[in-house]
């Protein structure tokens, strides 16, 4: 990581002329004093963190007003990745934990909460298709061509297909909402992403666990998939169930946030604690809530959704400046050829289950029309569980510490060509205002 190696930060001040009285725990403006030299403890290297994010994130928004072209999440990507390249600038380290467990319970939840269900039920035909299918397709498709083209090992080739097979809500939900983009299209992708994601990460758990028991097969491989799958939506569904009795018996708004709070991060939690997937038990928890409120109607328009929103909003901004500040440059730059390479490699790995798929769903294209389709293969961003992801795999002494860096450029070339020209193609294909079809 660029310039994250420390968990210390240091700040320099000058020293008088006289030595300093050994005046521990007493601020130095109180006394006229200053210590030569001070390093932050862990709580003010994290706030001074939270502040630069903080600065950085309101300066990009006030930048994203002038350049509407360039959607949000993709600025703030880029001030990430030049306030890492700060010479001397020291930042606390940022690891897979970080990204797992303090945003993605919460912005998936928030994205389960937000879903058109009626529109999902339309859609459920080609969205479970793209979510169960199309991963499978990505990852054997990136899997042999980065073994072919590559030269990777089929076990190092799996293993970056599963880290990037699955579209990123993080990534994709947000510039959807901005585009306007007709219903159909956006439930499709809203349903696809957030589904996939939850099929994407079972499969990496899947895909990881055989290959470090040193014996990779698609047995163990299946089993293991089968196992955080149906693990993941039980303890999802339970958790979702327990929530909604709860919120049957309050009529108090701010309880019906603590409720749902503890909801997404704690089916998270409980899931990721027996290595079931945590992402599918968000999900299911989240549909749960959502199905009670759509029938019920109590929490339309309430205050529960203006906090989500406005919680998914801060986690993005700073999630996305996290994933630039992350980068690893200099280890990036050895394997730039790979990560291009790997990167077209994932895109052609788009195109064919997407339109295939889509295609076996509506040969005629009267209810999934050509446009849409484009924006489908267009549309499928990586983001933060990607890079997540990555991480976490650059720990392991059995898997190639290559494969880390290469699916982090590839996260990154994603976000900056695909999400830099999501709009002016969306221009191109007439979608950014809402049509019903």
């Amino acid at each position: 990581m660029s310039g994250q190696n420390t968990a210390s930060c240091k700040v320099e001040f000058r020293r008088g002329s006289r030595e300093s009285p050994d005046l521990d725990g007493v601020p130095g403006r109180l006394v006229g004093r200053r210590y030569p030299a001070a390093d932050m403890s862990t709580a003010q290297s994290f706030l001074f963190l939270l502040i630069l994010l903080g600065a950085a994130a309101t300066s990009l928004r006030l930048v994203s007003r002038r350049t509407p072209t360039v959607p949000y999440p993709v600025l703030l990507a880029l001030g990430g990745i030049l306030i890492g390249l700060v010479p001397g600038l020291r930042l606390p380290p940022i690891g897979p934990d970080l990204i797992l467990l303090a945003f993605v319970p919460g912005l998936v939840f928030e994205a389960s909460l937000s879903l058109d269900l009626e529109e999902l039920r339309r859609r459920a035909v080609p969205i479970t298709l793209l979510a169960t299918f199309g991963v499978f397709f990505t990852v054997a498709l990136i899997g042999a061509l980065a073994h072919f083209a590559l030269g990777l090992d089929w076990a190092s080739g799996f293993l970056l297909g599963s880290i990037v097979a699955a579209t990123d809500p993080i990534a994709v939900v947000n510039l959807l909402r901005q585009l306007g983009a007709p219903r159909g299209l956006e439930a499709i992708l809203d349903g696809e992403s957030l589904f996939n994601d939850g099929t994407g990460v079972a499969v990496f758990a899947a895909v990881l666990g055989t290959i470090l028991t040193g014996h990779p097969s698609f047995v163990d491989a299946g089993t293991r998939f089968l196992y955080v799958t149906i693990a993941g939506i039980v303890i999802g569904v339970a958790a979702g169930a327990a929530a909604v009795v709860v919120l049957r018996l309050v009529q108090d708004a701010e309880l019906e946030i603590l409720i749902t709070l503890v909801l997404a991060y704690g089916s998270y939690l409980a899931a990721d604690v027996i290595h079931a997937s945590g992402v599918v038990s968000v999900v299911s928890a989240g549909l749960v809530v959502a199905r009670y409120g759509s029938r019920t109607g109590r929490l339309k328009g309430t205050q529960l959704h203006g906090f989500w929103s406005l919680l998914a909003f801060v986690l993005n901004a700073v999630l996305f400046l996290i994933v630039g500040i992350a980068l690893p440059t200099h280890r990036l730059l050895d394997v730039a050829g790979l990560a291009l390479g790997a990167y077209l490699i994932m895109f052609a790995a788009r195109v064919l289950p997407v339109y295939g798929l889509l295609g076996l769903t509506d040969p005629s294209g009267s209810s999934i029309p050509w446009r849409w389709r484009h924006m489908t293969v267009w549309g499928g961003l990586r983001g933060a569980l990607s890079v997540a992801l990555a991480l976490s795999v650059a720990a392991y002494p059995g898997v190639n510490p290559n494969v880390s860096v290469i699916a982090y450029g590839m996260v990154v070339l994603s976000l900056i060509v695909q999400g830099g020209l999501l709009l002016p193609v969306a221009d191109l294909l007439r979608l950014r205002s809402r049509t019903v079809v």
